[in-house]
Parts: C-alpha cells; sequence; structure tokens
C-alpha cells in the first residue's frame, strides 16, 4: 500500500519521537518471519514495555536524520528491518530479541542503539545477559551494605570483647 506525503511525514515524526524517547532501540532483520511469528513476537515485546515497528528503510533513514548516534546505525537500514522500541527494560528487551531468533533463525539481530551508543550483535547479547534490574539493584544494596554489616561485627565484637575483658577482672578482684 502506497503512502502519501502527509502519511510519510506521520511515520517519520512517530520513528524519529520513538528513536528520542526510547531507552533503547534494537534493529531486527525480519526476513522471513510469518505473521503469526511476528504477531508472537510483537506480544512477547509488549508484555515487557517493548514495541516492534516496520516502515521502509528510506522512512526510517530520514527519521534518524540529526539524531545524536544515530548516523552510525544509518547504514543498517536496508533490507527488511524492523525497529524495536523500549521505554521500561533493555536487558529484557533484548533477552526476549536472543530467545526468539534461537528459536526462529529468520529474525536476525542486527544493531542497537542505547544511551546514544551504537551496539553490534555482541552488544545486543551482553545485555541480554544483564540479570533483572530487581536483581541488579539487590547485588548494589547488598555491595553496599556489606562494608557497614562488617563494621557492625568489628565494632560488636570488641565490645564483647571488653565486657568479657571486664568479667574476668570483676571475677579476679572477687577471688
Amino acid at each position: 500500500m502506497a503512502l502519501n506525503k502527509q502519511q510519510k511525514e506521520q511515520v517519520v515524526e512517530g520513528l524519529r519521537n520513538n528513536l528520542m524517547h526510547s531507552q533503547a532501540s534494537f534493529l531486527v532483520g525480519y526476513k522471513g518471519l510469518t505473521v503469526s511469528q511476528m504477531e508472537s513476537l510483537r506480544s512477547e515485546l509488549r508484555k515487557q514495555g517493548g514495541k516492534l515497528q516496520i516502515a521502509k528503510a528510506r522512512l526510517m533513514k530520514r527519521a534518524a536524520e540529526g539524531l545524536e548516534g544515530a548516523q552510525d546505525i544509518v547504514n543498517q537500514f536496508k533490507d527488511q528491518v524492523g525497529i524495536v522500541f523500549t521505554s521500561e527494560e533493555p536487558p529484557a528487551i533484548a533477552k526476549i530479541l536472543n530467545q526468539f531468533a534461537k528459536g526462529n533463525e529468520a529474525l536476525e539481530l542486527k544493531a542497537g542503539f542505547l544511551d546514544a551508543q551504537v551496539l553490534d550483535r555482541q552488544g545486543i547479547l551482553r545485555i541480554a545477559a544483564l540479570p533483572p534490574k530487581e536483581v541488579l539493584l539487590a547485588q548494589i544494596c547488598g555491595t553496599i551494605q556489606a562494608p557497614a554489616s562488617g563494621l557492625t561485627r568489628v565494632v560488636h565484637t570488641s565490645v564483647v570483647r571488653v565486657l568479657w575483658l571486664l568479667q574476668e577482672v570483676q571475677k579476679k578482684k572477687q577471688s
């Protein structure tokens, strides 16, 4: 279906807006995926706050013009490529894409865009390997808490030793 000029401008503006306001974007090649596979992928992505958008490569290039770091990814806008946007958890979306690609060879992880930095396929796989946000926060809390817990144990042990010494001194004086 051919788009008129106004519709093309709306697509470009929507893509640009998504690129600017997403925490991360991932380019995927979808050549060979069936409609049901695409719907399955879209459904999984939506559950984690992701959105797959398909548009002509020329419109994607136009949307990326002038965006910081996007010029490095423009050369990937060719063939049948879609952009997955996420406003929430980039690792969760990368994990979904990686798992889906393992089960569907037609889906190809091409590149990513995170914090104005371009990621290659290996970068996406590294992000996919990250634990969920809650686990990372728990690890950080544990790391921060560890010195305080250690200090508390040392102080407690020292106080117990002093009390023990005082009891021993008192016992000697009484005997």
